[in-house]
């Protein structure tokens, strides 16, 4: 049984569940300065909580390909004041901080977020496992190379499928050694990868059962279904439906997603095929 302990509650991954975003970035890819005064923040995470999420994952630095760099002053600004809001309007939630700065991760922990989702496994704060293994919360390690803004001048790999599974034995064991406890791991979709490599890592997804640790994906409404579509991201809810529905017939624990409602729908429906 996967289970994570999340402020001393149990969360059992054998069956998948829902992470949900709420990007508090003025620049983000899709929900960019949507949710930045505090009654859009506490209608979102409601309506996201009612719909069934079972983690509202709150970043305030956007690692789209080319991002603008934000420095770790004004990240803390942005993020603490909306951590504390969200908590004090619903004391359960289980709050995931999206951060790859290990100050970041501790102030957020200490003010009641419950485990960290770093895009850079640890390799762009040297003080991050560490830090993690102190604060006793689950950590979400994902795969990229370099930064947001250079990642995608590094897309050239020997074999892709070996080598992020490489990276993630490696990762894997210094994250054990500094004393982490509950570790996931995210395949990190359109991050240092094109598009062809986004599908040809969903179409051998299973192959992440190797590693047995829960599995994030993170699809939702990304270039490789609004680029394949010819579309936007605005207009990529139905194609992200589809992707995740897959990503959940090939072993997904826990689906990062803009829309809740469509996600829980989709777990539903594949659930309902094993039974």
């Amino acid at each position: 049984m996967k289970q994570i302990n999340c402020n001393g509650k149990l969360v059992d991954l054998s069956s998948a569940k829902i992470m949900g975003i709420l990007n508090i970035t003025p620049d983000s890819f899709f929900d960019g300065g949507k949710y930045n005064v505090p009654i859009q923040i506490i209608s979102q995470v409601e309506k996201m909580l009612n719909e069934g999420t079972t983690f509202i994952d709150v970043g305030a630095y956007s690692s789209r390909p080319n991002a603008d760099h934000v420095s770790e002053i004004d990240e803390l600004k942005r993020i603490l004041p909306i951590v504390k809001l969200i908590l004090k309007e619903f004391p359960e939630t289980l709050l995931s901080i999206d951060t790859f700065r290990s100050e970041i991760a501790k102030q957020c922990i200490e003010a009641g977020a419950c485990m960290i989702n770093d895009i850079s496994a640890g390799k762009l704060d040297e003080h991050m496992l560490q830090t993690i293994a102190d604060l006793h919360v689950p950590y979400i390690m994902m795969h990229m190379r370099g930064t947001p803004q250079n990642m995608q001048q590094q897309t050239e790999y020997d074999n892709l499928l070996k080598d992020i599974l490489f990276y993630f034995s490696e990762r894997i064991a210094a994250a054990k050694a500094a004393g982490i406890i509950d570790i996931m791991v995210d395949p990190g979709f359109g991050f240092a990868k094109t598009l062809e490599q986004d599908f040809e890592l969903l179409n051998k997804l299973e192959l992440f059962k190797i590693i047995e640790k829960p599995l994030l994906v993170g699809i939702s409404r990304k270039s490789m279904i609004y680029k394949t579509l010819e579309t936007s991201a605005k207009e990529a809810l139905n194609g992200t439906s589809v992707l995740n529905t897959i990503a959940l017939q090939k072993g997904a624990s826990i689906l990062r997603v803009h829309d809740v409602k469509e996600a829980m729908e989709c777990i539903t429906l594949v659930k309902s095929l094993s039974r």
